[in-house]
This record gives C-alpha cells, structure tokens and sequence, in this order.
C-alpha cells in the first residue's frame, strides 16, 4: 500500500498492525463459519509480497511527491489549502483512479505490473497485499493531470492514500451487499466482481472509492453468478518473487494477454 510510506512514522507502524489484526479476525470468523476463504500457501504469500513492497517503498521514498511536484510547477493555476480544494482533489484522484486501473487491466504493459494483485485464488482482505512491488515508479505519472489543474502534489498523494486504505475492507466475502450504495460506491460486492475471472466479470468496476465513473463509462456490473478469483491463465504460485514478476517475464516472452 503505497500511501503507508507518506504517513507519519507511527503511523507507518501502526496501521500496518491494525490490517494485520484484521487479516487475522477474518481468518478465524473463516475457519470458525465453514467459508475457508484463507489457504494458508496464499497467506504467507501475501504477507510477502507485503514485505517486499514495504522495501519498495523505502527505496522509492518520496518519488511519487517529486513527480508531481515536478509537474505541478507547469500547472495551469494554484490552488490555496482548505477543505474545498481537498474535495475537488478527492473526486478528481478518483477520476483518475478509475482511468489508471482501467488501463492497467486494458494494456499488457501495464497490466504486467497489476497481474500480481488478481492471481489470489482466494478472496480476503489479506488479498489486498498484493502490489507490485515496481509500481511507485509508475503509479505518480497517472495523476499529473490533478496538478495541472492545480491540485496540490501533498492533496493528491493524501487523497490516493486515502482511496487504497478504504479499497482494504473492500477485498473480503465477509459483507453482503449493501442496498442502495452499490453502483454509487465501491463496494465489497462490486469489488467481488472486479476480482472475479468468470468471463460476464472481466474488467469490471475499476473505481476506487465511487462507482458513478463505472455507471457513466459503461463498466459497471452488479454481482450476481458467484465469483470465481484468479486469472484466466490459471494459478502463478505462491513464491512472493515469483508472483511480483510472472507479469513482466511473460511480457517479455509475448505470452502475455491483458485481461481485456
């Protein structure tokens, strides 16, 4: 979770714990329901890549912050602080948000970074983990469009992180659906579908925190046929190194195929 290296250093250190202590409390109510949503080689595999993206974060420290900076001194206007310039940069990071994940589904160059995050057989929270540990490098570069309109570099990154730590409680089968708010928000039933890889669910509701994006370009689904997870070239493995960069060697080898 990118946003985790920008946050205080207690809180880089306490949130990490509090994930992990829901990743626990969702395994036993797993165990203890008969829903058997953990398998314990997909953990411990998640809890790898988890580490190693942790790593990532500390060699690329501060990257994402210089590129936006970097692009913001061109923009188009400057904005002053305050809760109204956050809310704008909110709902445009989540604009943006959208169009990123769409593309890294939608392209086989970027998709060879996203591929690590689908190839969980199992649905759970601990399935959020998974990100490719190269994608700091990429990531800032989706979101220079905020700043050139003036969004402030620290409002951008803060919004992004905020979006990825709300999509956490998203990765779970613990939660039903949720009435009135699916096709509005993002949802654990929406990001369900996103995950699934039977074919009526491919490269569905890419939003981040709002589903209207979905709705208005036409790539919204509600959940319906149970989800089946992985994707469609079948299991990577469980080596944290392997899973990270299976994308990139089959890129390299034109075996690879988006997932659209």
């Amino acid at each position: 979770m990118e946003f985790i290296a920008e946050l205080p250093v207690a809180a880089r250190l306490g949130l990490p714990m509090i994930l992990f202590t829901l990743v626990a409390w969702e395994a036993i109510w797993s165990r203890r329901s008969g829903r058997h949503v953990y398998e314990w080689r997909e953990s411990l595999a998640n809890a790898g890549v988890f580490v190693g993206m942790q790593v990532s974060k500390a060699i690329f420290f501060g990257w994402q912050l210089l590129v936006l900076s970097f692009a913001g001194s061109f923009g188009l206007a400057e904005w002053s602080g305050g809760v109204a310039a956050f809310l704008a940069t909110f709902l445009i990071t989540d604009f943006l948000y959208y169009w990123q994940h769409r593309i890294m589904h939608e392209s086989k160059v970027f998709w060879a970074f996203h591929l690590v995050h689908h190839s969980a057989q199992k649905l759970n929270l601990s399935t959020s983990f998974r990100l490719n540990w190269l994608s700091p490098l990429i990531v800032g570069f989706f979101f220079i469009p905020a700043v050139l309109l003036g969004a402030p570099p620290v409002y951008v990154i803060a919004s992004l992180g905020i979006n990825l730590l709300y999509q956490f409680f998203l990765h779970t089968t613990a939660i039903g659906k949720l009435g009135r708010l699916e096709g509005m928000i993002n949802t654990p039933s929406a990001h369900r579908v996103h995950h699934a890889s039977n074919p009526e669910y491919l490269d569905r509701n890419y939003g981040g925190v709002l589903m209207i994006w979905d709705r208005i370009f036409g790539t919204y689904a509600a959940e319906g046929a149970p989800a089946r997870y992985g994707v469609t070239t079948g299991p990577v493995g469980y080596n944290p190194f392997v899973l990270v960069f299976h994308g990139f060697v089959d890129l390299f080898r034109g075996r690879l195929e988006s997932r659209g």
